[in-house]
């Protein structure tokens, strides 16, 4: 039986602000001694009085711009009333009716509304004991509710990977799942039935695989004839299943009422001229195929990491300004810059296990590597040497390919004195290659290249090592020779 699947997702973003949502402690998510940065109004003590995080506010409002929101003219704050252990008020400060955004749309999923509260605490299990650490209680928490117009596992991935996108390059969140800075909740019914939400999704292949399982898990109730029931579920990982928690909640259980010690936000005084929002994703992956023309895995690579793509462009400007053309839109220099920074670059990093904060190559730098390269002023196998330096060292590449003396030679002494060491010393692969064996030669040219660290044309190298193998003898008699 093939049912439909109604699928909405409410999506928990923490904030990158300076301080918590009502009060004036730090926003530190990397704390990691528990109840340190808490204070009475994040702990609920009698008395105390909140204040908005006018930052807070902001950073929804960019997200509502950047997803084509319309922006309340008012809103206001309301109490959700439920006991649990990490709310250390009783309530929890959050947006009902009046919500900061409403509408939108990403990936052709709408959105519903956009609303502001404030983060719980956490909970930490040691054996028989919980303990309940409040750092986290009153961090702004931007909620994200879609429509339910989403009809697959993969649809909603898709969607959360690119709102992760969004957060970053607006920078307004870190949206890292796995320290718990972006939360997904799915909410799903098949053929317009019960809904069931699954709660606190911490990966996307969480939210992937969770709903492709409650897909199944509700199909084979419903073809039984049985009902699904209408409760809170969540997601065995190991298991690759999810489990009941509890009986679903409704609105009116939460008994929201206005925020009394907060005032209602006048929005239509705001100026929203004055928030700016960056190149999105969406407009990057356009742009870098209309002015580079690379191919659509090549762009997202660099779309993905905004210091990656970030890094590439400034590179590039670097190579125009050292005088050389990109040329045509298909330019190999393109290609050129991309395959050493997604290759060569990260590769460097990652076995130093190096962060763009910490690496000491400089786009300037990288991109008057690959001009030097271009330009043949040092071949490949060298530029991977002199990469590894700046690396190292953090020096110009001029500087080391001076120093190192890796100028490109095409010297034929030179040359002739390195290939005629190389052929003393590997008489089996001499002798490979008389028999016809053409991998034998790539072999004795990388030994020579190694030999003189890279510097060497590699067509000149060619010619000498085929005239030291067979000194004598014609084309044609070399051909002979090979033919037994």
């Amino acid at each position: 039986m093939q049912l439909a699947s109604t699928i909405g997702l409410e999506i928990h973003v923490e904030l990158k602000t300076k301080t918590k949502m009502f009060c004036g402690c730090l926003n530190d998510s990397n704390e990691k001694h528990p109840n340190i940065n808490v204070c009475p109004i994040c702990m609920g003590h009698p008395g105390t009085l909140p204040v908005i995080n006018k930052e807070a506010v902001k950073s929804v409002l960019k997200m509502g711009m950047a997803l084509g929101g319309k922006i309340a003219s008012r809103s206001q704050f309301d109490r959700k009333n439920y006991f649990y252990p990490d709310l250390p008020k009783g309530y929890q400060i959050s947006q009902y009716k009046y919500p900061l955004v409403e509408g939108g749309e990403l990936n052709g999923i709408r959105i519903r509304r956009i609303h502001l509260e404030e983060d719980t605490g956490r909970l930490l299990h040691q054996g028989e004991e919980s303990l309940v650490d409040f750092n986290r209680a009153g961090v702004p928490l931007m909620e994200i509710v879609t429509e339910p117009d989403i009809s697959s596992g993969e649809s909603a991935r898709d969607f959360a990977e690119e709102l992760q996108l969004i957060l970053r390059y607006l920078d307004i969140s870190s949206g890292d799942m796995e320290k718990g800075a972006m939360r997904c909740e799915v909410n799903i019914s098949l053929n317009m039935g019960i809904k069931v939400e699954i709660k606190n999704l911490n990966s996307f292949r969480a939210v992937e695989k969770s709903i492709n399982y409650e897909i199944e898990r509700q199909t084979g109730i419903l073809e039984k004839g049985d009902k699904v029931g209408h409760e809170t579920r969540g997601w065995d990982e190991d298991g690759g299943k999810t489990f009941s928690q509890r009986k679903k909640e409704e609105a009116h259980d939460y008994r929201y009422f206005p925020e009394p010690d907060l005032p209602a936000l006048n929005l239509a005084m705001l100026d929203l001229g004055g928030f700016a929002i960056p190149e999105l994703p969406s407009q990057k992956r356009e742009r870098f195929k209309k002015e580079f023309n690379l191919k659509d895995e090549q762009i997202e690579i660099l779309v993905r990491d905004k210091q990656l793509s970030d890094f590439f462009e400034n590179a590039v400007s670097e190579f125009k300004e050292a005088g050389l053309p990109l040329g045509s839109p298909a330019s190999k220099s393109v290609e050129l810059i991309f395959n050493y920074l997604t290759s060569d670059l990260i590769g460097l990093m990652n076995s130093k296990y190096l962060g763009w904060d910490e690496l000491r190559v400089s786009p300037h730098a990288f991109g008057e590597l690959m001009a030097m390269i271009s330009k043949k002023e040092i071949f490949s196998r060298a530029a991977k040497n002199v990469l590894k330096k700046m690396i190292e060292t953090g020096r110009e590449p001029n500087v080391i390919v001076k120093e190192e003396g890796l100028e490109q030679t095409s010297d034929e002494s030179f040359i002739e004195t390195a290939a005629q060491k190389i052929i003393s010393l590997n008489h089996n692969a001499v002798s490979d290659y008389k028999k016809g064996k053409e991998e034998a030669l790539q072999f004795l040219i990388g030994r020579v290249m190694r030999e003189t660290k890279g510097k060497t044309n590699p067509a000149a190298l060619k010619e000498i090592l085929k005239k030291n193998i067979y000194p004598v003898r014609s084309s044609a008699e070399r051909q002979d020779f090979k033919n037994g």
